[in-house]
């Protein structure tokens, strides 16, 4: 990467960090308002849309300020990125195509809805595709990266059965049943083994061309 496409970079890195965490910043004072501050945190950090533009804000974040500090290099890792890609790509692909239609937000919900799921969204691939160095992404990436949402899985089941709450409803075991959220978590996982299959072949072949 030349300095010159690096200092772009980093400055868009800034506008993607800016954007992702004002999203984030309005969503957690939306949701305060659901109940105490407690209940409303760990009900704000249940959502997938919120870990996937918390993992953006922090990438975007730890390329924007520079420097050496070990926490900073770990979100520098190509890895690191290419789960912030795809996080995020699902994130917003299942809205659009699932959830969306289900809800109509207004007012400042509504600001916060177009952040998160599709402005961030956008910023963040295109900073990856065009602005990020690649060529060291390999095909075990994308099962490395179902470690991320198979976690998430997990936390959504237990405190659904405690709280009997869950972020979305196609994972809502208290009204579909084990079984059936079981199969939704299975064509989930598929779509984020495709997408991460395919970004890793993005990397290679934007890699090819810029090397060539």
């Amino acid at each position: 990467m030349s300095p010159r496409t690096a200092a772009i970079s980093n400055l868009y890195a800034i506008v993607v960090a800016a954007v992702a965490w004002s999203g984030l910043m309005l969503q957690y004072w939306l949701i305060l308002w659901s109940g105490t501050i407690g209940h409303a945190t760990v009900r704000y950090f249940s959502f997938f849309t919120i870990l996937s533009n918390l993992l953006v804000a922090l990438v975007a974040t730890a390329a924007a300020t520079g420097g050496s500090w070990a926490p900073l290099r770990v979100w520098r890792k190509p890895r690191v990125r290419g789960l912030a890609a795809l996080c995020i790509a699902v994130t917003c692909l299942i809205y659009a195509t699932i959830l969306a239609g289900q809800w109509h937000p207004q007012g400042p919900q509504l600001i916060a809805d177009r952040i998160v799921h599709y402005v961030v969204p956008f910023l963040y691939l295109f900073w990856w595709v065009a602005l990020l160095p690649h060529g060291t992404l390999v095909w075990r990436d994308a099962l490395r990266w179902l470690l991320f949402p198979v976690v998430f899985l997990a936390w959504t089941l237990l405190r659904g059965a405690v709280v009997h709450e869950y972020p979305y409803p196609f994972v809502d075991a208290d009204r579909l049943g084990y079984a059936t959220v079981l199969i939704n978590a299975i064509v989930v996982a598929l779509v984020f083994v495709v997408l991460g299959l395919g970004l890793v072949a993005v990397d290679r072949v934007i890699a090819r061309y810029t090397n060539a």
